[in-house]
């Protein structure tokens, strides 16, 4: 039973309205860019329909309202939409994207210098072999002009792409459909992508190679069906000049593997001739004697890195022994200091009598009796 204090409630009044529940805060939208600038001018309030700005009261604050007080133009408070309001919109959206794009840049610029300093190997921290390779000026330079081509390529791609999306929702704002743009856009990227699939992997292939330092200006490369000396470097191709001056041009999207011959450091490999039966031990300690001359020489002291090394018997037929010594060098040094090595170890074996490999003579001609000076020719194995 009811309480006698308890107030009734009241009765619902048929027909009557049920307000609206107030909407929490935590419900409420995400403004957009056109709300923004609306409340900016005044152009949110609801207008009153079939009057004008300056005759509904419910516009008093808006846009056109305040242009239509300032100058009395009937037209200009019409238009004052297309006049204010939208160049308003596209400058927004104008200075975002030149705010945006100054940032980026700052970002790569950075990173560029940060990637340009370098960092030295911690098996080469200390040593002759820093000093040549990592501190010298030239490897400086190279590294920060690798960086600064990375960075202006990449400063490019941001430029292009902030800017497109900015005028793309300039587009949109000045009323024009942008679908057909983004539909046209995405059929010429399918048709690129399918037509000149060729020409985009040459060029992502060159950014990475430039990128990851596979090879620079002045390196010795080889590239497989072209070997020799780089005279330049591209996004598209790379172009060599071999050893007996032929220029080849070889594409970046067909380089499937790359042999420097001119990073960190070289080494010489000379192999050494001595007939069979030859005491190994005397001829390495020939070898060694006059490697580590060459490695004391002023004049390819600063070239050798390490202290040379007499390996020891490489490989053996019937006709000689193969000794091998190995010098480390600095880059596109090798080959000089080889020629000079072979050379003061062949003139080391002729002083202490090692012997060479003995060449076979090979006789041809008529054979039989009575064949001599009948036209038999002697001629050379090579042993």
């Amino acid at each position: 039973m009811p309480s006698p204090l308890a107030a009734p409630a009241p009765a619902a009044t048929p027909g009557a309205a049920v307000p609206a529940p107030t909407p929490t805060p935590s419900g409420a939208a995400t403004p957009s860019l056109e709300d923004l600038v609306a409340r900016l001018t005044g152009d949110d309030q609801e207008a009153t329909p079939g009057l004008a700005c300056w005759q509904d009261p419910a516009q008093a604050e808006s846009l056109c309202r305040r242009v239509y007080d300032v100058t009395g133009s009937e037209w200009l408070a019409r238009s004052s939409d297309w006049v204010v309001a939208k160049p308003a919109t596209v400058l927004f959206v104008l200075l975002v994207a030149v705010v945006l794009r100054r940032l980026l840049h700052r970002l790569i610029t950075r990173l560029a210098a940060r990637v340009g300093e370098g960092t030295v190997p911690g098996a080469l921290q200390r040593g002759k072999a820093r000093e040549l390779l990592y501190d010298s000026p030239l490897v400086s330079e190279r590294r920060k002009q690798r960086a600064e081509t990375m960075g202006s390529v990449l400063r490019s791609v941001t430029t292009g792409v902030v800017f497109s999306i900015a005028g793309l929702m300039v587009l949109a704002e000045l009323g024009l459909d942008i679908a057909p743009l983004l539909a046209s856009a995405g059929i010429l990227g399918v048709a690129l992508g399918f037509g000149a699939q060729t020409l985009v992997k040459d060029f992502l292939s060159g950014m990475f190679m430039i990128l990851e330092d596979q090879y620079g200006v002045g390196d010795v490369v080889d590239l497989g069906e072209a070997s020799g000396s780089v005279e330049a470097v591209g996004l598209r191709i790379t172009r060599l000049r071999s050893v007996d001056g032929t220029v080849w041009y070889v594409r970046n999207g067909e380089v499937l593997r790359v042999g420097n011959m001119s990073q960190g450091w070289a080494r010489a490999v000379l192999d050494m001739q001595v007939a069979p039966g030859t005491d190994v031990a005397k001829v390495r300690s020939i070898m060694q004697a006059e490697a580590h001359a060459l490695a004391e020489d002023p004049a390819f002291a600063e070239l050798v890195l390490e202290e040379p090394e007499v390996w020891g018997v490489e490989a053996t037929t019937a006709d000689a022994l193969v000794v091998r010594a190995v010098v480390k060098t600095v880059p596109l040094k090798q080959w000089d200091v080889a020629r000079e090595l072979r050379q003061r170890i062949t003139a080391a074996f002729d002083r202490e009598g090692v012997p060479f490999p003995f060449q076979r003579m090979m006789w041809t001609g008529a054979q039989g009796p009575g064949a001599e000076g009948a036209g038999a020719q002697p001629r050379d194995a090579a042993g």
